[in-house]
């Protein structure tokens, strides 16, 4: 008994308004409330409900164009308040975060490019090139050395002008010499042979022969 006469004087006053709390805890404590008052009025318990809401939202309840709550209905009437205060809560998250991000266009900054830094490198190590000798070439001689050499060769022999032999001359020639068979160039070449050939003679025969023609 003493449970229902505090709850009886509780939804007399004013102290179980909504205030500050959200809906749902009003609800809750609202319909603890009744429920040990033994209220069962449905029109009671309306306005008892309404009573107690914030001011706006039992003023967008009682001004809802189209389906609004009957004042015989407090179930319609809890549900009206819970969506109400939801969507109230909704709205207020969406503000702050709108209030949040920079509304307008966005201003540019210029932003002065930094100076290039300077990076010094370290010398780099000198390059060792290694030289090819270029290949031996084939000893060639001094000039002075190849033309003593040219000298020193043995000329080559006359050919004997009856049998071509190199060996020999016409004049010890062992085969018979025939004269016509001599070009011109030959004869006059065998002509000058014999020539020098005479004026050759030992000096043990001009020595006979003058005793020779002495004696005669």
């Amino acid at each position: 008994m003493n449970a229902e006469a505090d709850a009886i004087n509780t939804l007399e006053g004013t102290s179980y308004h909504q205030g500050g709390r959200m809906v749902d805890d009003y609800l809750d404590n609202f319909q603890t409330l009744v429920s040990n008052a033994g209220y069962t009025d449905l029109w009671t318990l309306v306005v008892k409900f309404r009573r107690g809401l914030k001011l706006g939202i039992q003023n967008q309840i009682a001004t809802m164009p189209y389906r609004r709550p009957a004042d015989t209905d407090p179930d319609a009437w809890y549900r009206a308040a819970q969506r109400i205060d939801q969507a109230r809560l909704a709205n207020e998250a969406f503000q702050s975060i709108s209030r949040s991000t920079p509304s307008g266009p966005a201003k540019t900054v210029s932003v002065r490019p930094s100076p290039m830094s300077v990076v010094r490198l370290p010398p780099a190590p000198p390059l060792l090139v290694t030289l090819k000798s270029p290949p031996p070439t084939p000893f060639m001689g001094v000039p002075m050395d190849v033309d003593a050499t040219r000298k020193t060769r043995s000329l080559p022999l006359q050919e004997c002008y009856q049998c071509g032999d190199a060996n020999h001359l016409v004049q010890d020639c062992p085969h018979h010499m025939d004269v016509r068979l001599l070009t011109s160039e030959q004869r006059e070449e065998l002509f000058e042979d014999f020539l020098a050939l005479k004026d050759t003679v030992p000096i043990e025969e001009s020595c006979l022969l003058e005793e020779e023609e002495d004696f005669a």
